[in-house]
């Protein structure tokens, strides 16, 4: 009975001599200033409609919020949700706590 043909994998670059490394001139790192941790707090839902007017569910109604998407963005945590309810999109938002908290 024949032997079975084994497949080892030859890696033909073993065998040749490693060429040499090429040193690459990188620029000088400047030590960037690490923006400080920001902890967020619970997040809730945000409702904006065609007329890019925000509403937030408070006390059982949706009511106006004070802020734009685009105001939430610059400092708080914007997710943009998938189900539109009411051909409204939904985003879930989380604000910054205070830092004294």
């Amino acid at each position: 009975m024949g032997q079975r043909r084994q497949h080892h994998h030859n890696n033909k670059r073993q065998n040749r001599p490693a060429a040499p490394a090429r040193v690459l001139e990188r620029p000088a790192y400047e030590l960037a200033e690490r923006k400080p941790k920001v902890t967020y707090g619970k997040a809730f839902i945000l409702l904006e409609d065609a007329q890019k007017k925000v509403f937030v569910f408070n006390a059982g109604q949706w009511v106006q919020y004070d802020k734009s998407i685009a105001q939430c963005r610059q400092d708080c945590q914007v997710k943009e949700l998938p189900q539109r309810i009411n051909n409204m999109k939904r985003y879930e938002v989380c604000e910054p706590l205070a830092s004294g908290a």
